[in-house]
């Protein structure tokens, strides 16, 4: 019990925001203004805006995994994380990117494009495509298991505890994360796929929980219903 409280109010004070598998150093703080909107500019190709229009109010979207597929819902109540993710995921930024900061009992995390380059490993968890989200913390979404979550830098570089433009995490132990409530913003859950998320928080992890297999995000598409 103690460990685990001790987990989740590391996890608030910053130690688990865009955690790193390797070095500490705040390696997103120190691009320069150019780096970053670059990266915004190469964040995708442009996406269908008549069927991004068409979408339902809370979307679906199947994320599949090399561990099997975790299908989620976006909420209709945190419209700018909404639009970013669908964004994201018709647009295949995520594709190919890694889980690089797993915790068994509390939760799984990705989005960093950083992770698709072996060579970037000691910068992983500081990547994103060059700009934030305004938090939309919401009282009734809660750290749920299975909840989705954007990640984001800790209070003291981010007093308004703006989100990631990409990072997110996924809630496997829910009493565990139940302190982030209304610290980071919770904007869709999980309704299929629960397996997956146990069998990605059991691997194998090493330095800055980064695990030791490989654990990707093959692809992130639409539940088309």
């Amino acid at each position: 019990m103690k460990r685990t409280l001790t987990i989740a109010l590391c996890f608030v004070l910053g130690a688990a925001l865009l955690a790193s598998c390797g070095s500490r150093k705040k390696t997103a703080e120190q691009t320069s203004e150019d780096g970053q909107m670059e990266a915004a500019a190469e964040v995708a190709p442009a996406i269908d805006s008549a069927k991004v229009a068409s979408l339902p109010d809370e979307p679906k979207f199947d994320i599949v995994t090399n561990f099997g597929t975790i299908r989620v819902k976006l909420y209709s109540d945190t419209p700018k994380h909404r639009a970013n993710f669908i964004k994201m995921a018709m647009s295949g930024f995520y594709d190919g990117i890694l889980f690089h900061r797993v915790i068994n009992g509390f939760m799984i995390q990705c989005g960093d494009p950083l992770t698709k380059d072996a060579s970037q490993k000691d910068k992983w968890g500081t990547g994103g495509p060059g700009y934030t989200i305004p938090a939309e913390f919401v009282p009734e979404h809660h750290h749920i298991k299975g909840a989705l979550a954007a990640a984001r830098r800790g209070d003291a570089a981010n007093p308004l505890k703006e989100s990631s433009g990409s990072q997110f995490y996924i809630v496997q132990n829910a009493a565990a994360c139940a302190a982030l409530d209304g610290e980071y913003t919770v904007f869709g859950e999980t309704i299929d796929g629960f397996k997956v998320i146990d069998d990605i928080a059991a691997v194998q992890v090493g330095a800055r929980d980064c695990p030791v297999e490989t654990v990707k995000i093959i692809s992130v598409k639409l539940v088309e219903e």
